[in-house]
């Protein structure tokens, strides 16, 4: 008789993105009362925007189906001049929104150099314009910020913050701010999500990550600000109906998931320890300071994509952000079991596959 294999529990380490909604998110979802929010009569998701605006110490707010909208519509809303985008070369916006500031806005991207998402200073002074047109330069339109950093987590000083909200005010350009894990970014600093928000015209984050609301993003920012945004909102398609069922897991999710994200601090910690004793190369312990870890495999014979496929067998899912990187980010799904099971296999693949996967 032929013995039936039990199949390996999957740890999806891919993103906070595959987070599921709470079952008081699913109930909250059962008595939202609804609207048509396209004609801004949807009382639930009013009331996301009001809260969302408080926590952020914003006038107002704008529900928004993705992140990657937020920061489309927030830049259109800002530049009323042509002109260039300023940011961290490896910023979100630059890397991972499909040329949308050339495409959808017409902008030209000045990405900087910079580190764990930090723009240059002395960079950002050299091309750092008024906003506008001269006969021989184009003008700052916006600057961007980011954090956390989408590769790393990495966190923005707020002393960084407040040079590049400095530098930018008094030139007349304005900012916004990628915060798409600004409440992660909050208790990595031990303040208010506020405190990071106040060296911003305008900021943005996700329900859908860490928060583990199924949908959905909020901008936030002045008033005349957020009714610009809502005529871009509709140009790009992203005017929802009934859109309280979705704002119902926000409001859940502003309520109950920011604190429980030190629980994913502490477990990314536990991943990049027992990972560091297995091979000092593999992570940068200081580096590791929210929810992500990356995983250096330059010292391994195999690439990330290699190790991705092998650690797939193991019913480990993560993903290659290069070469020879990989990015593990830990999420409500993921406890400290998970992160032992992880760091098990790491071990099991040195111990077994030293000829396929390891330099001498």
């Amino acid at each position: 008789m032929q013995r039936l294999m039990t199949p390996v529990p999957v740890i999806d380490l891919r993103s906070d993105t595959v987070t599921r909604p709470t079952p008081a998110m699913l109930n909250r979802m059962v008595t939202a009362e609804l609207g048509d929010d396209g004609r801004g009569d949807d009382p639930t998701v009013k009331e996301l925007e009001r809260v969302a605006a408080t926590r952020l110490g914003k006038e107002a707010a704008l529900f928004l189906p993705t992140g990657t909208m937020s920061n489309h519509v927030a830049i259109l809303s800002h530049a009323f001049l042509k002109g260039e985008v300023i940011g961290e070369a490896s910023s979100h916006i630059f890397r991972s929104e499909m040329g949308g500031l050339s495409l959808l806005a017409g902008l030209y991207p000045r990405p900087l150099p910079g580190r764990a998402g930090a723009m240059d200073l002395g960079a950002l002074d050299a091309c750092l314009r008024p906003p506008g047109v001269t006969d021989h330069a184009l003008g700052t339109a916006v600057v961007c910020m980011e954090t956390t950093h989408g590769l790393g987590g990495s966190v923005l000083p707020l002393d960084h913050m407040r040079d590049v909200w400095a530098k930018s005010s008094q030139l007349g350009a304005p900012v916004h701010l990628d915060g798409a894990r600004i409440f992660n970014a909050a208790i990595a600093l031990g303040v208010d999500a506020s405190a990071i928000a106040a060296f911003a015209d305008s900021v943005t984050f996700c329900l859908s990550k860490g928060l583990s609301a199924p949908v959905g993003s909020v901008l936030a920012g002045p008033p005349p600000f957020i009714e610009r945004a809502r005529g871009f909102r509709k140009m790009l398609g992203g005017n929802l109906r009934q859109a309280g069922l979705l704002a119902a897991c926000g409001l859940v999710a502003l309520e109950q998931s920011i604190e429980r994200l030190a629980d994913d601090h502490l477990n990314a910690r536990r991943l990049a320890d027992g990972l560091h004793r297995i091979n000092p190369h593999l992570v940068s312990l200081t580096d590791v300071v929210t929810n992500m870890v990356m995983v250096d495999l330059g010292r391994t014979a195999a690439d990330a994509e290699q190790w991705t496929k092998v650690l797939s067998d193991y019913g480990v899912l993560t993903a290659p952000v290069s070469k020879n990187v990989l990015r593990f980010v830990t999420h409500r799904h993921v406890d400290a079991s998970s992160i032992e099971r992880v760091v098990t296999v790491f071990a099991e693949i040195y111990r077994t596959r030293p000829a396929a996967l390891f330099a001498a």
